[in-house]
């Protein structure tokens, strides 16, 4: 499982582009990126792939797993952790995912859970815009529909969409997207509040996925093992 081609994964994916950027149209270096790639020469294709996702910030899902794949078979696996998480983050997927969990069992990293509850808040994060546009799109036309009958609309009717409301910031607010970064630095350490001088908790590896609950100072508070635990922020990348 852990030599599957990350490129076979994206056979699915579309064109979205890093950091929301407009599409274009595939330039010559990345075409000749992908000619290396395509080659075997994931060495000579890496750098410029790097180029295309960190200076000219446009990258699609598939781009970026490629970009996994490279890192992997070039033996930098917090890379190709971050690469993925990315990917993950963009186009939220199961066999994504999974690949990460993978890799994290190889390498012993924490935050990256493989059962069926993860399973589902994949399936969750992969519509949870669509279904908000959709609950969005129905709070507009039910408030227009009331008013234009609202000398023969019913309390019944007005009580109906306020349940209705209740029903979408409860969707807003349970099961929207949660912040996570990875640890980006050797040694990065926990610890029980956000000062140099609070409990050390422990030592967190390059590559392991924190949930962020919010920040203090220069620090990140995150989830440790079920307590709340800060890093610095210099320590971990944001991925979604």
């Amino acid at each position: 499982l852990i030599l599957l081609p990350f490129c076979g994964l994206s056979a699915d994916f579309g064109g979205i582009n890093f950091f929301a950027a407009p599409a274009i149209q595939p330039d010559s270096q990345l075409l000749r990126a992908d000619s290396l790639f395509s080659a075997g020469q994931y060495a000579a294709a890496a750098p410029l792939y790097r180029q295309q996702v960190w200076q000219r910030r446009q990258a699609s899902p598939q781009l970026l797993l490629r970009m996994a794949f490279v890192q992997q078979q070039l033996g930098h696996h917090p890379a190709s952790m971050l690469y993925l998480s990315l990917a993950q983050a963009r186009q939220p997927r199961l066999r994504t995912w999974r690949q990460l969990a993978a890799l994290a069992t190889q390498y012993r990293l924490v935050g990256y859970p493989n059962t069926w509850q993860q399973d589902w808040r994949v399936q969750i994060q992969r519509y949870y815009y669509t279904g908000l546009q959709v609950l969005l799109a129905g709070a507009v036309v039910g408030v227009v529909w009331l008013l234009l009958r609202r000398h023969r609309a019913r309390p019944q009717g007005w009580l109906t969409y306020g349940a209705y409301l209740l029903l979408a910031g409860a969707y807003l607010y349970w099961l929207r997207p949660t912040p996570a970064g990875l640890v980006a630095r050797a040694g990065a350490a926990i610890m029980g509040g956000p000062s140099a001088g609070a409990p050390w908790l422990s030592i967190a590896a390059v590559g392991d996925r924190l949930t962020v609950l919010g920040t203090q100072d220069i620090w990140y508070r995150v989830q440790w093992r079920q307590h709340d635990a800060f890093v610095r922020q210099a320590d971990l990348l944001l991925v979604e």
